[in-house]
């Protein structure tokens, strides 16, 4: 038995969307490094290729991108899949902009720059949400507002 794929199976398929390519590629990494099978986008059109293409079970999402906007993003994805989770990011937070997120279906959000348990915490109890393998050790209390 080839303990590598079992491991493969059980880590969470996260979509990470955000038009700060930088950021994008540091935070994949280090994601990754955590158990965590992190895809990157850059725009909202190629998070909504992504979708089309895997399936995930967490996308953390920027709320402000250059092509399109995160609450727009939010609601197709929910059409999309409506089960996956979404967090939405944002470094022009605003607690309205949150509201809206979470009235669209958001899991929950998190001011950028935010610390990286906080959100490794945040994935995790999101997919745990939606069911996934390997997050069953985490309790499913959550509140976003």
């Amino acid at each position: 038995m080839d303990d590598k794929n079992n491991d493969a199976d059980e880590r969470i398929r996260l979509l990470l969307v955000d038009d700060e390519e930088e950021y994008v590629n540091v935070l994949a990494n280090r994601l990754n490094r955590r158990g965590i099978d992190a895809t990157k986008t850059y725009s909202g059109t190629g998070a909504l290729q992504a979708m089309r293409e895997k399936e995930f079970d967490v996308a953390v999402l920027d709320l402000k991108m250059e092509d399109m906007d995160g609450i727009e993003v939010l609601k197709i994805f929910k059409r999309m899949d409506p089960k996956m989770e979404v967090i939405m990011l944002t470094g022009h937070g605003s607690a309205t902009a949150a509201k809206q997120g979470i009235e669209a279906g958001a899991y929950d959000y998190l001011m950028k720059p935010c610390e990286l348990m906080e959100l490794v915490e945040k994935i995790r109890e999101a997919a745990e949400k939606r069911g996934q393998p390997g997050c069953e050790d985490k309790p499913a209390e959550h509140n976003p507002l």
